[in-house]
């Protein structure tokens, strides 16, 4: 604790060097403090950005998240806590962003320094919503950062379950491939298992699409569909998004590969799902706004309806589980009503 006392003060007085193979976590919530857990199994300390210092006082009095999976006990003496975005970027030379895309924008705002030399990785998954676009343009746009730079760690990864040291099955991607191996031994583990990739953009819009798909599940467990149905759907989301990903990035690839079918299933039927969970209360009759203000967490679907039905308007292609959700959430079509008129196009 002594060594963690004396590293705080030396860069609370704002003098910030940076540690060429140091980790910064952006983001405080649930996925972030499995990542925070996966990257500390083999650096001895990572930089840690949360937004408010209640939290982080509670968390080195602890041991724990105070608001996250707080099952998991963290040695603080390896943690360097922050609220300033700018120590946390200058101070690392790896930057993870684990915080939902809706809340990107106002946590980079106070960002001081530059990105462009930075290697990033985005561990959460969707798209910068006032933008409408994914994480990697977004960057590439605003902040100059080069592809060969940028990663996008994927895959059926509920954070409970990393807590719990379930096995975990991840993809890395990079546009470069030899970046996304050797992260890939970075991040691997007896429990979590990566592999590599350069479908950045499929991977990308594969996440997006998923979401947005457990949110239609769950509407229809909440309007009383059984499993029979629930399976149809599925199915028939699987074959969207294959036709989705074809539009967007044509490259081959197996849609069953664990990054898009695998993701697909655990978020579409698990209970640890937020947007499966968020789509179930809008079928027992919640407004939308009576379910936001329920769940702690960010169903990232919602936003992703509302973008995907504008970028998608250049792809080409049907997208009718699309479509539906984007009636029910933004068009205030009743949710039985749509899943009706969805059910010939499945």
């Amino acid at each position: 604790m002594f060594n963690f006392i004396k590293r705080f003060l030396r860069r609370s007085k704002g003098s910030y060097k940076e540690n060429s193979q140091g980790y910064a976590i952006i983001g405080s919530g649930s996925w972030a403090t499995a990542v925070a857990k996966i990257v500390l199994a083999k650096e001895k300390e990572i930089t840690w950005l949360f937004r408010r210092q209640e939290a982080i006082d509670d968390f080195i009095r602890t041991g724990r998240n105070p608001g996250y999976l707080s099952q998991v006990e963290f040695d603080v003496s390896r943690i360097h806590f922050t609220r300033d975005i700018t120590e946390a970027v200058a101070t690392c030379r790896t930057i993870i962003f684990a915080t939902p895309s809706p809340y990107l924008k106002p946590t980079l705002k106070g960002l001081g320094v530059p990105l462009k030399d930075k290697k990033l990785i985005f561990a959460t998954k969707g798209i910068v919503p006032d933008e409408n676009l994914l994480l990697t343009d977004y960057f590439q746009q605003y902040y100059q950062v080069k592809p060969a730079d940028m990663c996008v760690l994927s895959g059926p990864s509920h954070a409970e379950e990393v807590a719990m040291d379930r096995l975990t099955f991840l993809t890395l991607a990079c546009t470069y491939l030899p970046t996304a191996e050797k992260l890939v031994k970075q991040f691997a583990s007896e429990v979590v298992r990566v592999t590599a990739s350069n479908d950045v953009r499929g991977i990308e819009v594969a996440g997006v699409l998923k979401n947005i798909y457990a949110v239609a599940a769950g509407i229809c467990h909440g309007l009383g569909y059984g499993d029979n149905f629930q399976a149809v759907l599925i199915s028939s989301a699987a074959r969207e998004m294959q036709a989705v990903l074809s539009a967007v990035n044509p490259v081959p690839r197996l849609i069953c590969d664990n990054v898009y079918l695998g993701d697909l299933l655990v978020t579409g039927y698990s209970n640890f799902s937020r947007n499966r969970q968020f789509g179930t209360m809008l079928g027992n009759g919640y407004s939308i706004q009576a379910a936001q203000a329920e769940m702690k967490m960010v169903a990232e679907g919602y936003f992703g309806a509302a973008c995907m039905e504008k970028l998608k308007e250049d792809l080409r292609v049907s997208t009718p589980i699309i479509d539906t959700v984007y009636k029910i959430l933004y068009e205030k079509q009743p949710a039985r009503e749509a899943i009706v008129a969805l059910l010939p196009k499945l």
